[in-house]
């Protein structure tokens, strides 16, 4: 796959305060987010700089990047009028990671009315299932004046 970075506007998102933009915790673990569609989601993030105590990828890095693209996903579910804010994740660490890059791909799993869940699968350089994620997301009503 070739890495390009696909950009997010505050007019994607209902809500979405422009004065946050700069301070995003994607951008202190590294996200990349290269794939943009209501229907897949894909993102990288660097393993060094993200690692825990033992020298392997941190766990709550992968959370991270759960919560981020399963986010995305459902928002550009919800479309512009609608937010979509996260209700419950859960996380399956299958394997360690020491070095690379992790690529995560969302795809949603339900599309409704009041939430979206989705299944974000993360691989390392080789392709070998590092976690599995799933995200709930509520949806509600744009907020008003936003």
């Amino acid at each position: 796959m070739t890495e390009q970075t696909a950009e997010i506007t505050p007019g994607q998102f209902a809500g979405m305060d422009p004065a946050a933009a700069g301070q995003q915790l994607n951008d202190k673990i590294g996200l990349k987010l290269v794939e943009l569609t209501p229907e897949r989601v894909v993102g990288t993030i660097p393993v060094e700089g993200n690692l825990q105590p033992y020298g392997l990828l941190h766990g709550g890095a992968n959370a991270t990047v759960a919560e981020a693209l399963g986010s995305v996903l459902a928002a550009l579910n919800a479309g512009p009028e609608r937010a979509a804010m996260g209700l419950e994740l859960s996380c399956t660490h299958h394997r360690a990671v020491r070095s690379g890059t992790v690529t995560g791909v969302a795809t949603p799993l339900h599309v409704g009315r009041g939430t979206i869940t989705s299944e974000i699968v993360l691989t390392d350089d080789e392709g070998r299932r590092t976690c599995t994620a799933r995200l709930t997301c509520v949806v509600r009503d744009r907020p008003p004046g936003a």
